[in-house]
């Protein structure tokens, strides 16, 4: 278990955080500029000392401000991911790679450089100079020199911020990879509901050094009060799926999850395999009885849990489709002629779905 419980204060601003994360996984800590995110990091890090409170990995305490305990940044044993790679341009890829390895000591190399390279699909690029390579294969070293280096922990700083579109769908594959393959804790920091829905296992949210909500990344999501309309984030939902099969005749694939059955455009994974997809708020419809001849695909039953006032116009609604959770975005007119509350049976419509993990050539969100 990640623990940390810190408070410091810089000039106008105050950090006082608590949360926990997995020892496995991923925790995403979350909120627009200015709301902590790096200072936190700073402090997990051990380049900012704390006034009060403490940083914990385990057994291991890295900082205690009341037992006087402060481990320097180098025996934390922690990997740092940055925007920029910072590759070393004088240095062949596997040269970088290299470096990050001889920082470990001998008896703690339990990440091999051959299980890096094949982890980040970075073979082909060991002879080539940082020169030479994409933004996203420059990130996917810069992760790998990280990992030769065998930390404890791994903290990535919004490592995709730089990217552009194209070469963040080039790497999230590989993180999702490294989540699920390498058994330590990571903590990513963004501000990409995207990446957070995609990848995370819990959900940090911060608002002018403050925590506001944390928990499993599904639960928090669909917290109603957390984006409001005038929000630069869009409120939804991530869900857990299943891939069944495809539909050849049609290019559908079907998806299944604890609640009922999704069909989507085709997507490049095989039956049985996990992933996540994005919802959004705004591509959910309600209805007060079953469609009939409907061209949306996905029509399923579900309960409303809770109805909240975005603002004067607008009503956000979570459904309940058996343990998934739903959030919608319609008009106040719209709630009221529904007669929408707690407990009442109704039917959501999923306009389009937002695939994690399909092949290049279907990125994009599309109808479903």
């Amino acid at each position: 278990m990640l623990d940390v419980a810190v408070r410091r204060r810089l000039g106008a601003f105050s950090l006082d955080v608590a949360f926990r994360g997995p020892e496995e996984g991923i925790t995403a800590l979350f909120g627009s500029s200015g709301s902590g995110k790096s200072t936190l990091v700073s402090a997990i890090a051990g380049l900012l000392r704390p006034e009060a409170g403490h940083v914990r990995l385990g057994a291991e305490t890295f900082f205690d401000a009341a037992e006087g305990i402060d481990l320097p940044l180098h025996r934390r044993r922690i990997g740092w991911v940055f925007q920029d790679a910072r590759l070393f341009p004088h240095m062949s890829v596997r040269d970088n790679l290299l470096y990050g390895l001889r920082r470990a000591p001998a008896a703690e190399r339990r990440i091999s450089l051959d299980s890096v390279v094949a982890l980040l699909g970075i073979g082909e690029l060991l002879a080539r100079r940082p020169r030479a390579l994409s933004g996203g294969e420059k990130q996917r070293v810069g992760l790998g020199r990280a990992l030769l280096a065998q930390p404890r922990l791994l903290l990535m700083d919004e490592p995709l911020a730089s990217l552009d579109a194209g070469r963040k769908a080039e790497i999230l594959p590989y993180i999702e990879r490294l989540r699920d393959d390498v058994r330590i804790p990571i903590v990513w920091v963004s501000h990409s509901l995207e990446e957070v829905g995609r990848l995370a296992d819990t959900l940090v949210v911060l608002d002018q050094g403050h925590v506001v909500a944390s928990g499993d990344v599904a639960s928090v999501l669909t917290r109603l009060d957390l984006f409001p309309p005038d929000s630069p984030y869009e409120a939804g939902a991530a869900l857990a799926v299943r891939v069944v099969d495809h539909d050849e005749a049609f290019a559908l694939t079907r998806l299944a999850f604890d609640g009922g059955m999704l069909r989507v455009p085709r997507i490049a994974r095989t039956p049985g395999e996990r992933l996540r997809i994005r919802i959004r708020a705004r591509d959910v419809m309600l209805a007060a009885s079953e469609p009939r001849e409907l061209s949306a695909l996905n029509v399923l039953a579900a309960v409303v849990e809770e109805v909240r006032a975005a603002d004067d116009s607008q009503t956000d609604v979570r459904l309940a489709i058996g343990s998934a959770r739903l959030v919608c975005r319609v008009t106040r007119l719209s709630a009221h002629k529904l007669d929408l509350s707690p407990g009442r049976r109704i039917f959501a419509i999923i306009k389009s779905v937002a695939i994690d993990g399909r092949s290049r050539d279907a990125s994009a969100s599309r109808p479903a």
